[in-house]
Order: structure tokens, then sequence, then C-alpha cells
């Protein structure tokens, strides 16, 4: 995929000691301020793509990621499916996503991630004519599936990580119960080897 789509950022190329958390989905009150937490006790800095309809029921948390020096992306005003979505709806659906982010800060470079991984070309050159960056990932925690549990999602994760690897997680309910527990043992297993984690 990373060699037929190389318009869209898979990974940073860095020899760096370097890993780039991304979260997904939020914010919402029922997870997003323990994610925070757990990352201020690393001194990690992450990029959460947000969904825009999120940030508006819950401007004080999408606040509290920013005040915490971490970056933020768009993910869509509803979370939309690009596969089903008519491309006109779907770049008004991002574009109503930006207004919102605009009403809390100014962002210097524009990120976007295609909620569940579905891009079109067409889109995915519009979205790039709009200057934005086209965030996907080299590793998917897989957090969201409930027949992995937290052990494997904690081993697969640590395993397929290497340097500039950018790595998603989900700020949502599905993902609560595990992203808890492995978490802090992700970032604890790279911090003690030299790592840091950066926001994109």
């Amino acid at each position: 995929m990373q060699s037929l789509f190389p318009s869209l950022i898979w990974k940073i190329n860095t020899s760096e000691k370097v890993i780039y958390p991304t979260f997904d989905d939020g914010p919402i009150p029922e997870l997003s301020p323990q994610i925070l937490e757990i990352l201020n006790k690393f001194d990690a800095k992450a990029t959460f793509f947000c969904v825009g309809d999120n940030i508006r029921k819950h401007p004080e948390i999408f606040q509290a990621i920013i005040a915490d020096g971490h970056s933020v992306g768009n993910h869509t005003f509803n979370h939309l499916k690009a596969w089903k979505t008519k491309g006109k709806k779907y770049l008004d659906n991002v574009h109503l996503c930006q207004q919102e982010i605009a009403k809390h800060m100014h962002q210097e470079k524009m990120l976007f991630r295609f909620p569940y991984g579905q891009f079109n070309l067409r889109i995915a050159r519009q979205l790039k004519k709009n200057g934005f960056d086209l965030i996907m990932w080299d590793v998917l925690s897989k957090d969201y599936n409930p027949s992995i549990s937290a052990k494997k999602i904690l081993k697969k994760s640590i395993q397929n990580s290497q340097n500039g690897s950018i790595i998603v997680f989900h700020d949502n309910l599905k993902a609560k119960d595990k992203i808890l527990q492995f978490l802090p043992l992700y970032l604890k297993h790279f911090s003690d080897i030299g790592y840091k984690f950066k926001k994109l």
C-alpha cells in the first residue's frame, strides 16, 4: 500500500529513535482525559485526529489537548466513509470539521486522516490541493477489535514499531478498556530503550 500511494504519509523517514503516536475519533470525556494523563507521565507528545462533531460537543477537552502541547488533525465532522460518500459531500464535511478546529486555534500545518483508512484518489488529490497533509500509518494497533486481547495488541504494536513509525490508537469507547491497559506499557517499553514520542 505504501509503495502504491506515495503521496500519503505512512511513516517518517528518520534514523532517530522516535515514534509518532496518533489517536483517532475523539475527543470524548470518557477517555481523552485519561489518555492525556498517561501521555504526560511519559513526557510524550501525540497527534489527535478529531471528529468535528466531538470537538463541538466537548470543546473543553479539545482545548486540553492543545494546552498539553499535542497536535490535532481533521478526521471529518461525522466520521464519514470515503467509499460510501460522494466527493463533494465528503469534502464539505472535512471543511466543516476544519471550521470547528479553527474556532479554537490557528493551524500552520493542516493534517488529515481518512476515517477507517478509506480513501479514493480524487478526494485525496483535492485535499492535498486544499493544503492538507494526508496521514496514514505503518502500525495499526487494532485496539478497537473486541476479539484481540490487550496483551496481544501490546505485543504486536511493540514488534511492528520502529524508528519513525506512525502508530494508530483510538480515542473511542470501543478501545477504552484495552488502551488504558496497554498504552502505559507500550510507552514504558520504548521510553526504557531511549525512544521519544513526538507529534506530527
